[in-house]
């Protein structure tokens, strides 16, 4: 059945506001408006009452799923629970009026908290100067590739090529293009991960930068990353981490004392911040000492217990937003590590590792290979492709049979590296229940693909929108009304 639109309630005469007389007169208003901005015919909005508009909107939201539904398991996404304690922090008069203009010396307290939440994100990191400017993860990775070419630059040394695993996140070469690099794929072994012979296979004067996730996509901590590491600065070569897996390593393991010159974080995946519908972010980005002269302006500054956003960076990359970062995303974060504090983050992080280990170990069946043989961390990847050579039930029909049950479905396809692939990360914030419940029902629908495959490849059936054609989805999607 078609999902109602707003115009399908409109009827002439109806009405959701009460506004005063207009007390301007229409000399005045052709005088102050230019006639080129003033409408010759009215805008076609719909005509309801307000208590329509509630309902309506009321119930398209019970169609959506969201965290507070059930298990969001999103691979690489870490889709965990924001609490509500930091919306009421976010939420406080002193933030939600504050400008981005106003003056610095009326706004302390917004710079205070900028300023502490990045001390923190370095005693994290382990890493020695920081940037909370960027605005997403990819605008993170971009800043942080910015950074080293401005270094480079600076050291009059033309360096070319950033390596990328195959497994790399697909912003990670879409970054390195926009800031003027090569992307150079490495490729990773049989269980996922890449070797120290692979990378100096590719390793010369015109590498910039190793670019690697760490946990990876699939959820293995690289086990030569130290020794990697070592041949790269043995080359001049800057070692760079994509933070989006941090949630795995939080009081266990600092990127910076492995060994990594560049980290950027993800605010809103890590630290709490719902991120749903494409935003808001927060993607700062951490450098060791000897990159701090090339962050990009301005940087929250300290001096005699006076906070401001200092320009006087030496050699910086510029600006790269207009005004200074996603404000109420950091906020959220400040309030989330001060709660749960050092060992809350710890055990923060203990628990997500547990937590896929346990939902990895409950989902096993013969018609699933596991990515790799290594004990993954917060996150881990399976083949669907043995339950499609027996039944031709892919692993996007898994996906469609999870919706019908009520439960969001995991990533797929993703990393590319592997075939049929289910990507899961439960995060830290559910409970055994709950994994116990996506489990189970995640058996089930393997055991009626194999009674049953029809039954699986037509789903979803119970939903508001069934099956859709998802090439035609991709390449002709349709996102707005158009009136007749």
């Amino acid at each position: 059945m078609r999902t109602p639109i707003i115009f399908d309630y409109s009827k002439p005469g109806k009405k959701a506001y009460n506004l005063p007389e207009i007390d301007v007169p229409e000399k005045e208003i052709s005088e102050l408006i230019p006639e080129n901005l003033i409408r010759k015919t009215k805008p076609r909005l719909p005509e309801v009452s307000e208590f329509e508009i509630v309902r309506h909107y009321h119930s398209l939201a019970r169609r959506n799923y969201a965290i507070d539904d059930g298990i969001y398991p999103l691979g690489s996404c870490t889709m965990k629970y924001n609490p509500r304690v930091n919306e009421r922090v976010a939420k406080l008069s002193g933030f939600t009026n504050l400008h981005p203009l106003t003056p610095q010396e009326l706004s302390q307290g917004a710079l205070k908290l900028m300023f502490d939440l990045g001390e923190m994100l370095k005693e994290i990191t382990g890493m020695d100067a920081v940037s909370l400017a960027p605005a997403a993860g990819a605008h993170g990775e971009l800043t942080g590739l910015l950074i080293m070419r401005t270094y480079f630059k600076h050291k009059n040394e033309k360096r070319t090529k950033v390596l990328i695993p195959d497994s790399a996140h697909g912003t990670n070469p879409a970054s390195v293009m926009m800031a003027g690099f090569e992307p150079i794929q490495i490729k990773s072994n049989e269980d996922g991960y890449i070797t120290l012979k692979e990378v100096k296979d590719h390793l010369d004067k015109d590498v910039a930068a190793l670019m690697v996730t760490n946990p990876n996509t699939l959820g293995i901590f690289e086990p030569e990353i130290v020794e990697i590491i070592e041949a790269l600065h043995e080359n001049g070569s800057i070692a760079y981490t994509d933070g989006a897996n941090l949630n795995a390593l939080i009081g266990i393991s600092r990127p910076g004392d492995i060994g990594f010159d560049i980290i950027q974080l993800n605010l809103h995946k890590t630290f709490s911040s719902p991120h749903g519908g494409g935003g808001p972010g927060s993607g700062p980005v951490l450098v060791k000492e000897y990159l701090k002269d090339f962050l990009p302006v301005p940087v929250v500054s300290e001096k005699n217990g006076h906070y401001f956003l200092d320009y006087d960076v030496k050699n910086t990359c510029g600006m790269i937003k207009l005004f200074y970062g996603n404000f109420s995303v950091m906020i959220k974060a400040f309030t989330y590590i001060l709660m749960l504090g050092e060992k809350g983050l710890v055990k923060s992080s203990k628990t997500a590792i547990l937590n896929a280990n346990y939902l990895k170990k409950k989902i096993e069946n013969p018609y699933f290979k596991n990515a790799s043989n290594l004990t993954p961390m917060h996150e881990f990847v399976v083949s669907a492709l043995p339950l499609k050579k027996e039944t031709g039930v892919r692993a996007l029909d898994i996906a469609k049979a999870l919706l019908d049950r009520g439960l969001h479905a995991p990533t797929m396809y993703f990393p590319l590296i592997v075939e049929e692939a289910l990507m899961i990360e439960p995060t830290e914030t559910e409970s055994k229940e709950s994994l116990d419940k996506f489990a189970e029902v995640i058996q089930d629908i393997v055991k009626q693909a194999l009674e049953n495959r029809d039954s699986i490849i037509n789903t979803p059936v119970k939903t508001p929108i069934k099956r859709v054609n998802e090439a035609q989805a991709s390449r002709n999607p349709k996102l707005k009304w158009l009136a007749d």
